[in-house]
């Protein structure tokens, strides 16, 4: 997989992309966070290409204390082909050189497969408060389930 930075001409790809993994919802407008996203940090707005087709993304952000991941999806055709894990380990490297050491994500408690992904890549281990994430052992990452119906 080639992993570049997205461009105009990637925006239905990627729409579809995001569709096809269940990312879509009404409260998310995709055009919109896709011109929040360009409007901040553009370069940091990956694609993942395999025979000149949109196979993946992710969105990176960082607000110089915490890194966040947004939009991380895998065309289900090529699911378990270790492009998932291959982007994050792209992000945590790219956080990791801005001198982030903690990262957020945010999984629907209702996409199971989403779940099902982390749960494969990370270590998890549990406090009585919260839920934190040992990705590889190196960047602490903090898990916010967020239920059906919720925004972000």
């Amino acid at each position: 997989m080639k992993i570049r930075p997205y461009s105009d001409q990637d925006q239905q790809a990627i729409i579809e992309l995001w569709r096809s993994c269940d990312l879509v919802k009404p409260w998310n407008d995709p055009l919109k966070d896709i011109a929040r996203k360009l409007s901040v940090d553009p370069n940091r707005f990956l694609v993942g290409e395999q025979d000149d087709q949109i196979v993946a993304s992710i969105m990176i952000g960082f607000d110089g204390h915490r890194g966040w991941l947004n939009y991380l999806a895998v065309l289900p055709t090529h699911w378990r082909c270790g492009y998932g894990g291959c982007l994050m380990a792209l992000a945590e490297s790219i956080l990791k050189k801005d001198g982030c050491s903690k990262l957020n994500l945010q999984i629907r408690t209702c996409n199971q497969d989403v779940i099902d992904f982390y749960r494969s890549i990370l270590e998890i281990h549990v406090s009585k408060r919260k839920q934190i994430i040992i990705f590889r052992g190196v960047t602490q990452i903090q898990l916010h389930k967020q239920d059906a119906g919720m925004g972000s």
